[in-house]
């Protein structure tokens, strides 16, 4: 465990005193024990990370938004089969009666895009939103097709939760998840506007964000987010967005998401927020056979989460392991069969790379695979 420790330092320490990285966390649990804590390099000019600096992580929190609506059905508050418009109606409109929970979250609801002149603006109105999705056209039938919904999992997700608890989803991740694994002050949707201060801030890799950029204006992500809202730098610097609940997203610190994840494949201090047999339900390989219409290749969700190595398509490769990875490089997975949980938070935001996260990775399967 130490040697872990040791060596995940040295090449969080190189990665940072080469210029690659700017400022880094990195979390390892293992049976709901700590074995990794590193921090590295600043969360802003003449700040350092600390390991409670709280880091913009873009689609990272979509996991955390599932593990959400996976408590709250063991909670018996709604059920993977419950369709969508018994507990929002209006989301009926247009032919979407049919769409269930474990549509949404399998991506296969048919609802993966956000009207196309979307600005950030936008985003930040939770009721607006949530009526253009309630009014949109479905691109397919639910369970037919799978395509990543971006941006619109975290206003389905939200919703669902808003209208069958009466309670905004942050309320109900700070009662039912955070607050339970002691992590009610490092793992938020919105950052409440006493805590910004502890905010990294992020920069743009400039290789990763002009290879972004390259892509192809008919690039199938971009007919369901429109250029305008996909996150960079500026984007998860913004005060309003940091904010705003958008579960489609999130902040956090690296170790509040490991001990997440830990206390999902295990116990934490006593506390387990799933159930092994529930676990292993939400975590299976969902969608085999279908390619993902927003994203090439295959899809590899679960209930909420991907399936698989970090970073990568191939559920069939490592089944075990389950998390999910934001646009900006962060990260969060854990593996049923050897309990462990990793993640990794970071400011210079690359779409492209995930180096931090592949080379962690690598180090913690040497070490208990």
């Amino acid at each position: 465990m130490k040697d872990l420790q040791t060596r995940v330092r040295a090449v969080v320490d190189e990665m940072v005193a080469a210029g690659a990285e700017d400022g880094v966390q990195v979390a390892v649990y293992r049976h709901g024990e700590p074995v990794v804590d590193v921090v590295a390099g600043e969360a802003d000019q003449g700040r350092p990370v600390a390991p409670d600096t709280l880091f913009y992580s873009a689609s990272t929190g979509k996991a955390v938004a599932s593990t959400v609506a996976h408590v709250l059905v063991d909670d018996g508050v709604f059920d993977y089969d419950t369709r969508v418009a018994e507990i929002w109606p209006e989301f009926g409109a247009r032919g979407k009666d049919g769409v269930r929970i474990r549509h949404v979250l399998t991506h296969s609801s048919g609802v993966p895009a956000v009207p196309a002149d979307t600005r950030v603006a936008d985003l930040v109105d939770w009721d607006g939103m949530c009526r253009a999705i309630a009014d949109a056209e479905p691109w397919w039938p639910p369970g037919e097709r799978v395509g990543y919904h971006a941006a619109t999992f975290g206003y389905l997700i939200g919703e669902i939760v808003r209208r069958a608890t009466g309670k905004p989803i942050s309320r109900v991740l700070a009662e039912r998840v955070a607050g339970p694994i002691g992590m009610g002050d490092e793992l938020f949707f919105g950052v409440p506007s006493d805590r910004l201060d502890r905010v990294a801030r992020l920069n743009d890799d400039p290789a990763g964000k002009a290879a972004f950029a390259s892509l192809p204006p008919e690039f199938p992500l971009f007919k369901a987010v429109p250029p305008a809202i996909v996150p960079d730098a500026d984007f998860g610097n913004r005060t309003d967005v940091l904010t705003t609940d958008l579960p489609f997203q999130g902040t956090m610190s690296a170790r509040a998401l490991a001990r997440m994840y830990a206390a999902l494949v295990g116990e934490v201090d006593g506390t387990r927020l799933l159930s092994a047999q529930r676990l292993k339900e939400v975590t299976e390989f969902a969608t085999a056979g279908f390619a993902d219409e927003m994203t090439p290749g295959a899809s590899a969700w679960a209930m909420g989460y991907c399936v698989g190595w970090p970073g990568t398509s191939d559920a069939g490769a490592r089944p075990t392991i389950f998390g999910m990875v934001g646009i900006g490089g962060s990260a969060g997975f854990a593996d049923r069969e050897t309990g462990v949980a990793v993640a990794v938070t970071k400011n210079r935001f690359n779409p492209i790379e995930m180096n931090v996260v592949q080379r962690v990775a690598e180090l913690a399967d040497e070490t208990f695979a």
